[in-house]
């Protein structure tokens, strides 16, 4: 029953509705994939100082932060896809 409410309500939505809801789910897309490469970028500067600088004490320690703060900037961006995602669900709801 809410399966059939809501697909008429997706089907009340005209295409000048539509085109905008489709580039703010690819804008989100293009988001969170920023967020991904970022904390991978971390985590790879990580990797190398802490095996490339193994004798630096100042380069393993600065290489120990990266690495949370990589799982840091990619939590943030998965919690921000999950609130853009629930928002855009509530924009369609109503």
């Amino acid at each position: 029953m809410l399966s059939n409410d809501s697909h008429t309500q997706q089907n009340s939505l005209t295409t000048s509705d539509l085109l905008p809801l489709e580039r703010t789910k690819l804008a989100n897309e293009r988001t969170i994939l920023a967020y991904l490469r970022t904390a991978l970028t971390n985590f790879a500067a990580a990797a190398s100082l802490i095996q490339f600088f193994f004798e630096s004490k100042a380069f393993r320690i600065t290489g120990y932060i990266l690495i949370p703060i990589g799982f840091i900037i990619l939590g943030f961006g998965l919690y921000s896809l999950y609130q853009a995602k629930k928002q855009m669900k509530e924009i369609i709801k109503e």
